[in-house]
């Protein structure tokens, strides 16, 4: 089924029902002096609550939102929701951007103009891509998945179908970060033809024993990641095992949403302690909106679970694609070269002076500039 144009729009009655939850938010206690040192700050939420309901304007979002190209194509029976931005320059090349958890496509939106149109942006034409940013299934208004199945490996597949049998193009580029590396991961093993690179962010994990040759880098590196799954891996626990169980409560109260999702975009951010200083409160509101309106908090916690359910037979073998990645300080856990040129064909590497788990949004020209340095050799390549 040909794409199909599609306008971003939130009925009137799911956000009067929002803001009528909101309202009747049943707050617990608190530890009064401990901040955040439990979990999200009970005075920071209410005041973003407070301002969900009688600041932010989501009709002034949804209008800005709208601005691109969106559309809906049918892909293998999940019906996917993108952005398909023209690049505007000498032979833009395509580039699929993957989102994460617990993120939706508008991590992408400050980002797709520095890539579609570099001229404009302090870059060269000839640096051009034809940008596609589409909400993994069961994320945003893309459909969620009525199955079981739905694993990173079978996004990657829907993905690959979209991006050659739906928008036609025979190669294309991939950027990604947190869950969409796992994705991009099983595309470069899946079809190597037809991926010109992948940049990424983030971390490999470590599937199965430590090799036995690690340096003292890696290995310090491999303590670091133990300790990070220890102090704040617990999301990611829950969602690989009984995400179901957290999701009534979290698709009940929008405020509890907010708590379990805005800990996050604090805790993975640059932000010194300040998540204001990264994100605005209508940019974490934007996305909020979006994950209570289409009721997908449950839908996009259990890719975790279907996932370490269904592992890609490819998981943990070495990707030849060529490979660029860009290291933000205050990622989750930054990965040191060593470690991933195990895994991957590294082609570039760059520690950048700043920024988090959220690059896109956090630091946009910064990723604007390392994307367009690397994918320069491969595009010249191209079929």
């Amino acid at each position: 089924m040909s794409p199909k144009p599609f306008t971003v729009k939130i009925p009137k009655e799911a956000l009067a029902d929002m803001y009528e939850r909101l309202a009747m938010t049943r707050w617990p206690d608190e530890i009064p002096g401990t901040g955040w040192e439990y979990g999200t700050n009970l005075a920071y939420l209410k005041e973003l609550v407070g301002y969900w309901q009688d600041g932010f304007n989501w009709s002034f979002q949804e209008s800005a939102i709208n601005r691109f190209a969106h559309f809906r194509a049918e892909v293998d029976g999940c019906n996917i929701h993108f952005i398909h931005e023209p690049g505007r320059g000498n032979k833009p090349v395509p580039l699929v951007l993957l989102h994460g958890w617990p993120a939706t496509f508008t991590q992408m939106l400050k980002i797709i103009p520095l890539l579609a149109d570099p001229a404009q942006h302090g870059g060269y034409p000839k640096d051009s891509f034809d940008v596609v940013v589409p909400s993994l299934p069961g994320f945003g208004f893309s459909d969620r998945p009525t199955g079981p199945g739905m694993s990173c490996a079978r996004m990657a597949e829907i993905i690959h179908t979209l991006m050659t049998r739906e928008l036609g193009y025979s190669q294309y580029a991939i950027r990604a970060s947190d869950i969409g590396v796992a994705i991009a991961q099983h595309l470069a093993h899946a079809y190597p033809e037809s991926i010109i690179g992948l940049h990424l962010s983030g971390t490999t994990p470590l599937m199965g024993p430590p090799p036995a040759d690690l340096s003292p880098a890696e290995q310090q590196f491999l303590g670091v990641g133990q300790m990070w799954m220890m102090t704040e891996g617990a999301y990611c626990m829950i969602n690989s095992t009984k995400p179901q169980s957290l999701a009534y409560g979290l698709n009940d109260s929008p405020a509890g949403l907010a708590a379990w999702i805005v800990e996050k975009f604090r805790a993975w951010s640059d932000c010194s302690g300040n998540v204001e200083t990264r994100f605005t409160k209508d940019e974490l509101l934007t996305n909020l909106t979006i994950y209570w309106a289409t009721g997908t908090i449950n839908s996009s916690c259990r890719v975790y679970c279907e996932t370490m359910r269904n592992m890609s037979p490819f998981t943990g073998k070495r990707i030849e694609v060529p490979t660029g990645m860009a290291q933000f300080p205050k990622d989750l856990v930054p990965a040191v070269r060593a470690w991933e040129e195990r895994f991957y064909n590294l082609r570039h590497w760059t520690e950048m002076p700043r920024g988090g788990h959220f690059a896109e949004m956090e630091e946009p020209n910064l990723l604007a500039d390392d994307i367009r340095e690397f994918f320069r050799p491969p595009r010249e390549l191209m079929d």
